[in-house]
């Protein structure tokens, strides 16, 4: 079967409510939104390098204008409220914007494969470049693995950023 056109609901229990915050070391997540669009903006477009070198993709491809980024935000928040997908910003206990995290349905970030269908979820994240030399990168990571092992009915977890730590 050709799986590429498809992509594959979360399974999601009826009722589940996505947690709204992580807390993990000194990180802090909650749901991206509208209210983040400042820090966002400024983050991702200092960012584009480490970006694509770790998450991988094309995604941003270029600096981001004020426009398409509340655009952006504002699909993550319609897509969380309807549990669709799930998009995290992350920020450390100081309050400085660290990056996000992403919880997407197989077939979204990339096409649908019969291997890739056994997964329950697809998880991608992103760290500034100002985070990354501090290991933030790494650390997000094992904090989303921590997490959703606790907060979300996922048995098989895919991370497809082009960097996993080991």
């Amino acid at each position: 079967m050709d799986y590429r056109a498809f992509v594959k609901k979360l399974p999601l229990p009826a009722g589940f409510d996505a947690p709204v915050a992580l807390e993990f070391d000194d990180l802090r997540a909650r749901p991206l939104g509208q209210i983040d669009l400042a820090a966002d903006l400024a983050a991702v477009n200092s960012s584009v390098d480490i970006i694509h070198q770790t998450r991988g993709g094309a995604w941003p491809e270029g600096e981001l204008s004020e426009y398409f980024d509340l655009q952006d935000l504002v699909w993550h928040e319609r897509e969380f409220r309807e549990g669709i997908s799930f998009a995290y910003v992350v920020y450390d206990v100081s309050g400085r914007y660290i990056g996000c995290f992403y919880l997407n349905p197989m077939g979204r970030s990339a096409e649908l494969t019969e291997a890739a269908a056994s997964f329950d979820v697809d998880v991608d994240w992103w760290v500034t470049a100002e985070a990354y030399p501090q290991g933030y990168y790494d650390k997000l990571y094992r904090a989303v693995q921590a997490w959703l092992a606790q907060s979300f009915p996922f048995s098989q977890v895919h991370y497809s950023n082009a960097v996993i730590p080991s």
